[in-house]
């Protein structure tokens, strides 16, 4: 997984009167946690951008003033309900031997079959969430929707996880191709009905046949 670096000053005082102080220098107040106690630091606002507003995860480098560097993931942000300025960080700090839970982003590949004939993709989850070692975070899971027809879906339980754990069931749907009113039927289905009508059509003759035998003895007769 790609990491971000973040550099940050370490601060003494987090009492409300520090933290405004901090905010109005645009520095943005973090506390650190899941370590032996919490670390609070500050850091410009602008150091969040790649962070914050991607959809993409991503692990992040804490370097702080005093030479300490931490590895870490973001756990929750608040913002100003009406500018939206970013009012606190809080991060859960990363061990190479300590597994972690992560919210991962569904990337989706291919044109599905189904959406060419006319349904409708319907993304149920654009993330999920996993568990494992740092090392084996994935940037993204990939789910290829090019053999897909209307109908089709995608699951949990259909998705390899080779390094890390599902924290949803099997069932928990991914992604699916809905019908719709303009959808038409998927090529190998058309060919199975064809093939349907076919074969009644073969029969029908034969029973004709045999309704016209008794007219013909009639006649000679």
């Amino acid at each position: 997984m790609k990491s971000i670096t973040i550099n940050g000053s370490q601060r003494e005082s987090v009492g409300k009167k520090a933290t405004k102080a901090l905010r109005n220098a645009g520095q943005v107040p973090c506390v650190l946690y899941g370590g032996d106690k919490p670390v609070h630091f500050s850091a410009p606002e602008l150091a969040f951008s790649k962070l914050v507003y991607t959809p993409n995860a991503h692990t992040v480098v804490i370097e702080l003033d005093n030479g300490e560097t931490l590895n870490a993931v973001l756990q929750d942000i608040q913002f100003h309900p009406v500018t939206d300025r970013i009012l606190h960080v809080d991060f859960y700090q990363l061990f190479e031997d300590k597994e972690i839970a992560l919210n991962i982003p569904v990337q989706l590949v291919g044109n599905s079959k189904g959406v060419k004939n006319g349904g409708v993709l319907r993304r149920n989850n654009r993330k999920l969430r996993i568990k494992a070692l740092p090392a084996n975070l994935p940037d993204f899971i990939e789910i290829d929707i090019t053999p897909l027809k209307i109908g089709d879906k995608v699951a949990v339980g259909d998705l390899p996880s080779e390094g890390y754990t599902f924290l949803h069931s099997d069932n928990t749907v991914v992604c699916q191709i809905k019908t719709a009113r303009t959808a038409i039927v998927d090529d190998e289905d058309e060919e199975e009905v064809e093939g349907e009508e076919g074969a009644e059509g073969a029969e029908a003759p034969a029973e004709g046949a045999g309704a016209e035998a008794p007219a013909a003895e009639a006649s000679q007769e």
